[in-house]
């Protein structure tokens, strides 16, 4: 039997490409560790999981900016270094996976000491800091974007991003029945993201009286984001977040609009749904959705309103366009083959395993 070390976390999007590496690694036979940071998303999210078990290391945030507990936290980067170590010392694990997050660097290193083989992916079009200091101990850096290899000095490849199965696994039908909707109009479905969707669900909310006359509407605002005066208002429904029901979410929209998170562009691709991308601006990020969204859209994959040039009158004309040009964006996405990286990456990490 194999064993293998998987880590990543902070967020859940370091997580949600491991959840779906792990059913075919358990079909397989494979002994599946996680090692993460206590009371932390990927400690919630893999307890779900049957057949892994999780380890706790300490960690300490990396931060690009000052802040007092830069001067603490390396010292709980070193004690998660030699918790790491010994955890994976004890497992002698064929492999290592990292996701990449603050809590995979000293896993990262663990593996080096014990001379085990990493392999890490990175979704955005740059490395995060994680990965940066990550990747000399890499064999490979598994890409979500092509243009991203330039930037992983010779071990890169574009493989995309794993994602899980059962999201793609929707049906139309109970869609627009779950969500009150018929076949009357195309179904747009906006998603503002767990954080940072003010800006969207604004404009949006602005936009409805026109948008409704055209299409019916699945706005997913955000967690404490409701807006209860909009409650019963015809051909539009709003909801916190999804979870199990994403999967008809996106069985059931015909176009979309988004954020352009690395997974979540993954996961519009994979579903093959054109998209409106609308990027979180620099100004409150590292840039990295921008590069994202310009990677969609210079391979014809999506169209892009940056949130700047957004008010409820150039959304409603770029939705409107999306859904007009909507057959472009099919063609370019059926010429597309990395929609689902779960083989490219499994590829990786069986290679590797194997030497």
């Amino acid at each position: 039997m194999k064993t293998i070390v998987l880590t990543g976390g902070g967020t859940a999007g370091h997580v949600t490409p491991n959840l779906a590496l792990i059913p075919r690694l358990r079909a397989d036979g494979w002994d599946i560790h996680y090692i993460g940071a206590a009371n932390s998303p990927e400690q919630s999210l893999i307890a779900q999981e049957q057949g892994v078990t999780f380890h706790t290391v300490s960690v300490g945030k990396l931060r690009r900016y000052f802040d007092p507990k830069n001067f603490t936290d390396p010292f709980r980067v070193i004690k998660g270094v030699a918790q790491a170590s010994k955890i994976i010392r004890k497992l002698k694990p064929n492999v290592v996976f990292s996701k990449g997050g603050f809590v995979s660097v000293p896993v990262v290193y663990g593996a080096a000491i014990n001379r085990v083989p990493v392999v890490i992916h990175e979704s955005d079009m740059t490395p995060g800091l994680a990965n940066k200091l990550s990747a000399p101990f890499a064999k490979v850096e598994c890409c979500t974007f092509p243009e991203a290899v330039k930037y992983t000095h010779g071990k890169g490849i574009h493989t995309g991003t794993p994602i899980r199965p059962e999201i793609l696994s929707g049906d139309r039908r109970a869609g627009l029945e779950r969500f009150g909707f018929d076949d009357s109009r195309p179904v747009l479905m906006v998603v503002g993201g767990s954080t940072g969707a003010r800006a969207i669900n604004q404009a949006l909310e602005q936009a409805l009286p026109k948008l409704t006359e055209n299409f019916q509407i699945l706005h997913l605002c955000g967690k404490g984001n409701a807006n209860d005066s909009l409650a019963g208002m015809t051909n539009y429904v709003q909801y916190e977040y999804l979870n199990e029901e994403m999967a008809d979410a996106y069985a059931c929209s015909d176009i979309i609009v988004s954020r352009a998170g690395a997974n979540a562009l993954c996961e519009i691709l994979a579903a093959r749904k054109p998209a409106l991308l609308i990027p979180y601006p620099k100004s409150a990020s590292r840039g990295d959705q921008l590069l994202n969204a310009e990677s969609f859209r210079a391979r014809g994959l999506s169209r892009v309103l940056l949130q700047e040039d957004m008010t409820p009158e150039t959304l409603t004309r770029a939705i409107e366009e999306l859904y007009h040009d909507r057959g472009m964006l099919y063609a370019a996405m059926d010429n597309e083959p990395t929609g689902n990286g779960i083989d490219a990456v499994l590829e990786q990490i069986y290679k590797y395993a194997a030497k």
